[in-house]
């Protein structure tokens, strides 16, 4: 069977703030070059890389895709062999059709060893079969969330082109690796894309392993992003790191929330505190393993008595977010905010723990995404349909 190639249309691609013509192909970012130019370490320039919730909106009659990327992963080395890394075909938001490739480079990153080398590698081919039905469907090609993925070329047994702007809602979101979705098995499986194909809107998701930090190049980034809804979730990482005290925090939650209302004045913005997360509940970070532990395990590094001193805990973070909220709404009335403890609380880590004492499993990422779909996004739809018309 011949497949016919396909142009790759930027309107296809969903969920990236710019796309690089690399001369291959078309590479999504998640932040613009202006941006990423700003990238502090070398994590960063990986997590932000990485693919979460970008996709190729598709419009189709076709029996066979085939999709030619080059993927990059992180890795601890150069040897150790990857896992498949899953793509995902979705329609009407339900997974429809599922694939895998090799991720064929590697960004060879340790804590230990941070200079984030990267090691080329050869291109795969994403190959979806048996899905035609005799008339034309739309379906969305999600890629993997932990890879940062070259588009090369798009080839279908039938014409594909890019799905019409339905006017559905424009979501962006940013957070943390939570966020961004680790330990989910796969990128439909993180908890803003459950939430986003739950309630039918359509997400930007800019959060960014390790690195919700309140940098000022992220709240300029999303002030300059098209949003009907944004919605961000800050606090953990700043006590992952341990980068932060009360007095520096006020102001930089300030600062980044007044940047944002810049380029959206009458937006809906929720403020989301941070989840359950046993250790530095009431504990200064920063997070660390556990040496008595082989397992990843993590405990707080700091002490009750350096929050007293001034140090962050989750616990101050839900409390000066909540006051935050509470001052800035007497002139900001589209500001909202939403305790992290109603998407994932002590009681439901009981039921279902985190399975490295940080961050959620599968089983968590769906139960967050789930709560947020119901509590937040279709509470703002109906509003947000409304100020539209």
């Amino acid at each position: 069977m011949t497949l016919q190639r396909i142009a790759i249309d930027p309107a296809m691609v969903r969920g990236a703030v710019e796309l690089e013509a690399t001369g291959r192909g078309l590479l999504p970012h998640r932040l613009p070059r202006w941006a990423r130019r700003q990238i502090p370490d070398r994590f960063m320039v990986q997590t932000s890389a990485e693919s979460t919730g970008v996709r190729l909106a598709l419009r189709t009659a076709a029996d066979v895709i085939e999709l030619d990327v080059q993927a990059r992963r992180i890795a601890a080395d150069a040897e150790t062999p990857f896992p498949p890394s899953t793509y995902e075909l979705t329609e009407a938001g339900a997974v429809a059709a599922v694939a895998t490739a090799v991720a064929g480079s590697r960004f060879v990153f340790t804590f230990e060893r941070p200079e984030g080398e990267i090691v080329p590698g050869p291109d795969a081919t994403v190959r979806f079969t048996g899905l035609a039905n005799g008339a034309e469907r739309d379906l969305e090609l999600w890629l993997p969330y932990h890879d940062a993925v070259e588009l090369l070329e798009l080839r279908a047994d039938a014409p594909v082109a890019a799905q019409p702007d339905t006017g559905a809602l424009r979501w962006v979101h940013h957070g943390s690796s939570i966020s961004h979705g680790y330990r989910a098995e796969t990128t439909t499986g993180t908890w803003p894309a459950v939430a986003a194909l739950r309630a039918g809107v359509h997400l930007t998701n800019l959060a960014f392993s390790g690195n919700a930090m309140l940098d000022p190049f992220t709240a300029r980034t999303i002030r300059d992003t098209p949003a009907d809804l944004i919605t961000l979730k800050t606090g953990i990482n700043l006590v992952n790191g341990d980068v932060m005290r009360v007095r520096a925090f006020r102001p930089a939650v300030d600062g980044f929330l007044d940047t944002i209302r810049e380029g959206h004045p009458e937006t809906p913005i929720v403020l989301v505190s941070p989840i359950w997360c046993e250790p530095v509940e009431t504990k200064a970070g920063p997070t660390v393993q556990d040496p008595d532990r082989a397992e990843e395990w993590s405990v707080a590094g700091g002490t009750e008595a350096d929050v007293r001193a001034g140090k962050l805990s989750l616990q101050v973070i839900r409390a000066e977010i909540a006051a935050i909220v509470d001052r800035r709404q007497d002139d900001d009335h589209r500001l909202h905010h939403l305790d992290g403890l109603t998407l994932y609380s002590g009681i439901d880590a009981a039921a279902s723990p985190l399975p490295d004492n940080l961050h959620p499993g599968p089983d968590v990422q769906r139960l967050i995404g789930e709560r947020f779909a119901e509590r937040v996004l279709t509470e703002f739809t109906p509003e947000l349909q409304r100020s539209s018309t």
